[in-house]
């Protein structure tokens, strides 16, 4: 496998857009189970799986799938071909093996989980193939502004998210299951600011790969995880009745 199809990379990435449109309308007629928003008591109809293997078990094929990428490449992949996907494999790294080790999240189902790696497997497949077998980058491309201001903006995105998350496991004492209002960081701003960090991260790394596969999954992002945002702003403004008003969903000061 050396040579590049075109042709099944532009299907792929079609189909990975048209797909975020049509699960951006999913969700605003049926809310997806998960989290806060299904319950894992009898009789829920759903078979659940502990979070920790939930999580571990559905980011792992987007780190591994273009690893395995890079491996079957018999050594062609540039190092400036690697770069960009070391930012999408670093993303998932941690996802993988140190989120899914810290969370304290509720169980999860198990169509979710099976859901999220028939995803990550076509992503991670469609993201490492465009990246090692299709795209070209000058030898000057590391010293690119697009590079750099990508760069710099995924890992501004990185660490807000880890940052959030962060605070979400603490806002709970271990065995409490009462929510509380998150504050620090970007929730002054945002009622979803984990999703506003990850939404930033795929924009940098689609930035700095510049390919039309990274730019399709940084929309098919805010597609998927920009509804959660509403949703769990919906849920505390609800909830609490002393929630910041200046707060957003997931846009700072927009939305």
């Amino acid at each position: 496998m050396e040579e590049c199809n075109e042709s099944l990379v532009f299907y792929l990435y079609t189909f990975l857009g048209v797909g975020g449109v049509l699960y951006l309308l999913k969700q605003t007629t049926t809310l997806t189970p998960y989290g806060r928003y299904v319950s894992s008591l009898p009789g829920t109809g759903y078979i659940m799986l502990p979070a920790k293997l939930g999580w571990f078990l559905q980011e792992l094929p987007a780190f591994l799938v273009p690893a395995l990428m890079v491996g079957a490449s018999g050594g062609i992949v540039t190092l400036n071909s690697k770069l960009p996907l070391l930012l999408f494999c670093g993303h998932y790294f941690q996802r993988t093996f140190i989120y899914s080790l810290l969370t304290r999240g509720r169980p999860v189902p198990l169509f979710i989980v099976i859901s999220s790696v028939i995803f990550c497997s076509f992503n991670g497949f469609l993201q490492g193939y465009h990246l090692v077998f299709c795209t070209t980058y000058p030898e000057s491309w590391l010293k690119d502004i697009r590079f750099i201001l990508g760069l710099m903006i995924f890992l501004l995105g990185m660490t807000i998210n880890i940052h959030s998350d962060y605070v979400l496991r603490n806002l709970r004492k271990p065995g409490e299951t009462e929510y509380r209002i998150p504050r620090g960081g970007m929730f002054e701003y945002v009622s979803g600011a984990n999703f506003f960090g990850e939404i930033v991260e795929w924009f940098g790394y689609a930035i700095a790969a510049w390919t039309v596969s990274a730019f399709a999954f940084a929309f098919f992002t805010v597609c998927s995880i920009g509804p959660r945002a509403y949703h769990h702003h919906r849920y505390y403004v609800k909830k609490f009745e002393d929630y910041p008003k200046s707060r957003k969903a997931v846009i700072p000061f927009i939305f």
